[in-house]
């Protein structure tokens, strides 16, 4: 073909440009999302993507995420991203549109998400009109953690809570969103869609762009649906799944608009922004002084000033979130206050793990630990990923032969040693939490032996780790001991 005629060829499709140009969830496969064959996340969200550009709304729009498979929009979307816990987005998403009420708010969640865990808020978000728009994606089961029966589930659907099938008088009904929430006043838009075959997508894509342009005029509340195939746990092929969604599944949850006023409805006017926060201090009627300090020493002789923010990160399966219940819970019986919050991927295997860890004889104002005075890293990714949150007097204990010199912060002091071949050693290389317990503790001086103790015998409850629990807690304060030297 000569360079004259491909000159005539124009791009009629192509990559949205509300996608990054490489999705850096992993080192490999930047081009890929990490959604099965088949899965209607991925071209919900090519839809969803299309619809921002058309509508050249992406600098202002944020995606609260949800809890679930699509639970990765933070590495897709090239728009403002916020995660919210399971079943809340839609009260993130109100807060969003009522803090930035500019802004295009888009709750995007499953039907484990959206339907159970966070069925008051959407209903009540609904009834309050807000304005904001739901892509509410039904599979008719919970995917991500190994197909349970979801809200969605349909009668006599086998799923893994459900091996005889779902009953009525067991299980109830399946739960109809769309009905639902078109019996509340509020609501300016709901329409449910499906992806079983190209002509419902097209209607899919046409939906949900509408669903937007209502938001852009600030006409309120809208919603769709998208019936989606779930191959993998479904059991099918995709084009299997596919053809069940629209022959199977349409029959208890029917396709169509249950609620449309964007013609008559008018662009109600946006509230005014929220405060500054440097005035927020004067609204609430507090004085400075009495607000909490940042993050003081860790203890002062006394320990009178304890402020203790701990972040623990690794693989799932080093013992990330253990050795944070343990400092949680001996922090407890030291009779502290104390709070701690895990995080972890959704991979079944080798995902990353985390936990943030507050220990104060203060008020604890937030348990997010986003500049930790202690950072225990147990691999190099989790090190890369945290070290720089590090402010200059904090410590990290790193799980390595030597500390990377790209990592060296200012001011921040390093104790590097192969924790996990140490408690190999002593005789199981699972206890390197352990060592990593005893070396903190014996930095940081906060908690006694005794409180410890208590802590794991409330949590490990297998007699023969006891033992080496303790060599192990004690072998890293030696470590620690020896560093100083």
């Amino acid at each position: 073909m000569s360079s004259e005629m491909v000159a005539e060829y124009e791009v009629s499709h192509g990559k949205a440009k509300a996608f990054y140009e490489r999705y850096e969830r992993k080192d490999e496969l930047q081009h890929q999302t990490h959604f099965c064959p088949g899965c209607g996340h991925g071209q919900t969200h090519k839809m969803l993507a299309k619809a921002i550009d058309e509508l050249g709304i992406q600098d202002r729009t944020i995606l609260v995420g949800p809890v679930g498979c699509g639970v990765f929009t933070y590495y897709y979307y090239d728009v403002g991203n916020i995660s919210a816990a399971h079943g809340r987005a839609t009260a993130v998403a109100t807060g969003v549109k009522r803090s930035r009420p500019e802004s295009i708010v888009i709750d995007y969640q499953g039907d484990g998400d959206l339907a159970a865990i966070g069925s008051a808020e959407i209903l009540h978000a609904a009834n309050r009109g807000e304005h904001i728009t739901v892509i509410f994606v039904n599979n008719a089961i919970y995917s991500m953690t190994g197909g349970q029966l979801a809200p969605t589930t349909l009668l006599g659907q086998k799923t893994a809570t459900s091996p005889e099938g779902r009953s009525a008088a067991n299980e109830g009904y399946p739960l109809h969103v769309c009905e639902l929430l078109a019996t509340l006043e509020a609501p300016v838009y709901i329409e449910r869609v499906s992806l079983g075959d190209n002509k419902q997508i097209m209607q899919a894509a046409r939906a949900i762009k509408k669903a937007m342009e209502n938001q852009v005029r600030g006409l309120g509340f809208s919603l769709i649906e998208v019936l989606s195939p779930c191959p993998t746990l479904f059991k099918m092929t995709p084009v299997e799944a596919q053809h069940w969604v629209r022959d199977v599944m349409e029959k208890t949850f029917p396709l169509g608009v249950f609620r449309d006023r964007t013609k008559e409805a008018q662009p109600r006017a946006l509230p005014d922004a929220a405060p500054a926060l440097d005035r927020i201090p004067q609204i609430l009627g507090v004085a400075s002084e009495d607000l909490p300090e940042g993050n003081p020493a860790v203890h002062d002789e006394t320990g009178a000033d304890l402020n203790l923010a701990v972040r623990v990160a690794g693989f799932g399966g080093q013992g990330v979130l253990l050795l944070g219940e343990v400092l949680a819970e001996a922090g407890l019986d030291a009779g502290l206050e104390v709070s701690w919050l895990p995080s972890y991927g959704p991979e079944m295997r080798s995902g990353t793990s985390n936990c943030h860890v507050r220990l104060s004889r203060r008020v604890i104002d937030s348990p997010m630990v986003t500049n930790p005075n202690v950072l225990v890293a147990m691999n190099e990714p989790a090190l890369r990923k945290f070290v720089k949150s590090v402010p200059a007097g904090g410590w990290i204990l790193y799980n390595g032969e030597e500390f990377p010199a790209d990592c060296e912060q200012p001011g921040v002091q390093v104790l590097a040693r192969p924790f996990t071949e140490i408690a190999d050693a002593l005789g199981n290389a699972r206890a390197g939490n352990m060592v990593m317990m005893g070396a903190l503790l014996e930095m940081t001086g906060v908690l006694r032996d005794v409180n410890i103790d208590a802590a794991l015998k409330r949590l490990v409850k297998n007699p023969r780790w006891t033992e080496l629990n303790r060599r192990a807690i004690e072998r890293g304060r030696e470590l620690m001991r020896e560093s100083r030297l």
